[in-house]
C-alpha cells in the first residue's frame, strides 16, 4: 500500500502542539482532525462548535454529535464506543482507508483504528509538521511577545533582589527571608501581569543553580550567583518565551566574575556563527572552544557533570523545545528558524552561570527576538 497522504490528529490544543498549530485555536479537550485533499477539517461537539468555526483555522467544522450517531447505528454492537467508531465512520465518509500520524497518537485508538476497523495508521518519523521549524513573520512577533513577558519576570527579579537586605548572609526582603520560591512567585505574577503564564520557572541559588533544570528552593543567600530562567506562554496566542539571566546580590568573588564573563563572551562567540545553512554543530563548538580558551573544563563523573554538559540552544515558538538543535547532533539551520542561545557553566562549590536570549536565523546575522540588558552583579 502506497504511503498515506491525509493527516489524523486526536489531541485537544490547549496543551498538544501539533493539534494548536493545525488549526489555530484552543480546546481543552481531545478532538479529532484531518487533512484530506488539501482540506483541514475538525469535528468538534455542541459546546465548541460555533468558537471553533468562527475562530480557527479549520476550513471546515463539523457536528461532532452527527458523526457519534453514525457510530452507534453501524458499532453498537462493540458495546462502549470509543473515538475510533467516530473516526472509522469518518473515514469511510471521506473514502480513505490510511492516515498519516503523529508520533504521540494515543496507543489505544491507535490499535482500536487498526484491529478493529482496518484503518491503516503510520506514524511519521519526525515531525508532522515540518514547516512548524520556519517562523512567519507573525510567528516572530508573537515569540518576540514572549520574550517581553519573559523580560518583565527577570526585572521583577532583579527589583526584589535589589530591594533586598544582606543579614547574616542571607537575603531579607519585606522583613522576611527571601526564598527561591518567593522569588519565583514575584516573577510569575509579573509575567501573568504581562499577558503570559509562566510555569516551572527556575529561581535556583548556590549548588542548586549547578544543576540546570532544577526549579530552586529555600532561602537565597548573598554572594552567591543566581540562575533565573523564565520561559512563560502568552495566553492570546500559545507562543513562548525563553529568557535566562544570572544575578548576585553582595559582592562577586573574582571566579564569579571570570565565570560570568567568559559565558557571556561565549554567547557573543555563538550568535557570530549562527545564520542559515550552518551546522549547530559548529555554533556549539564556539562556545566549547571560548571555555576552554579560558580553561573552564568540562568533566563527567558518577556524581554528576560540571562545566558545560548541554546544548547550545533549541528551537523555540509553541513549545518550548522544538526543532532545530545547536548542540552536538548534527542539525543544519533554516532561514526563518527560531532559537534560543545558552550557554553556562556550572561548578558545584563555586557557582553557576547561564545566559539565555533568543533569535530568529537569517542568511545574515541573526534577529534579536529578545532584550534585557546583561548587568548582573547588584550591589
Amino acid at each position: 500500500m502506497a504511503t498515506p497522504t491525509s493527516i489524523l490528529l486526536y489531541a485537544d490544543s490547549a496543551h498538544n502542539t501539533d493539534q494548536l498549530y493545525f488549526g489555530r485555536v484552543s480546546v481543552p479537550d481531545p478532538f479529532i482532525s484531518f487533512a484530506v485533499a488539501g482540506k483541514k477539517y475538525a469535528i468538534v461537539n455542541a459546546l465548541e462548535f460555533a468558537r471553533v468555526k468562527r475562530d480557527s483555522a479549520f476550513d471546515v467544522v463539523l457536528p461532532l454529535e452527527t458523526y457519534t450517531q453514525k457510530a452507534m447505528e453501524r458499532f453498537g454492537q462493540f458495546g462502549r464506543l470509543s473515538p475510533a467508531e467516530t473516526i472509522a465512520v469518518i473515514a469511510a465518509e471521506f473514502g480513505q482507508k490510511s492516515f498519516l500520524v503523529p508520533e504521540d497518537f494515543p496507543a489505544s485508538l491507535y490499535a482500536r483504528l487498526s484491529i478493529l476497523h482496518g484503518i491503516k495508521l503510520e506514524p511519521v518519523n519526525g515531525a508532522i509538521f515540518p514547516e512548524r521549524e520556519i517562523k512567519s513573520p507573525a510567528e516572530a512577533a508573537k515569540i518576540k511577545e514572549g520574550n517581553r513577558c519573559a523580560a518583565a519576570g527577570i526585572a521583577a527579579a532583579g527589583k526584589v533582589l535589589k530591594e533586598s537586605k544582606i543579614a547574616s548572609g542571607k537575603l531579607i526582603w519585606q522583613s522576611k527571608p527571601l526564598t527561591a520560591e518567593r522569588l519565583k512567585t514575584a516573577i510569575e505574577i509579573a509575567c501573568l501581569e504581562a499577558g503570559s503564564l509562566s510555569i516551572d520557572t527556575i529561581a535556583a541559588g548556590g549548588d542548586q543553580a549547578c544543576d540546570p533544570h532544577h526549579s530552586g528552593s529555600g532561602p537565597l543567600r548573598a554572594n552567591q550567583l543566581i540562575i533565573v530562567d523564565v520561559f512563560p506562554r502568552v495566553q492570546a496566542t500559545g507562543y513562548h518565551g525563553d529568557m535566562t539571566r544570572t544575578f548576585l546580590k553582595g559582592r562577586a568573588s573574582d571566579f564569579q566574575k571570570k565565570l560570568v564573563a567568559t559565558v557571556r563572551e561565549a554567547q557573543l562567540a555563538a550568535l557570530k556563527q549562527i545564520k542559515a545553512g550552518v551546522n549547530g554543530q559548529v555554533v556549539h563548538q564556539a562556545v566549547n572552544d571560548t571555555f576552554t580558551k579560558h580553561g573552564f573544563k568540562t568533566e563527567r563523573t558518577e556524581k554528576g557533570s560540571t562545566g558545560f554538559f548541554h546544548g547550545t540552544g533549541h528551537g523555540l515558538g509553541l513549545a518550548v523545545h522544538e526543532p532545530p538543535r545547536m548542540s552536538t547532533v548534527d542539525c543544519v539551520l533554516k532561514a526563518g528558524s527560531v532559537v534560543t542561545v545558552e550557554p553556562g557553566l556550572y561548578y558545584p562549590g563555586q557557582g553557576a552561570c547561564r545566559i539565555e536570549d533568543v533569535v530568529q536565523v537569517t542568511d545574515a546575522k541573526p534577529r534579536m527576538l529578545s532584550n534585557f540588558h546583561y548587568d548582573w552583579e547588584i550591589k
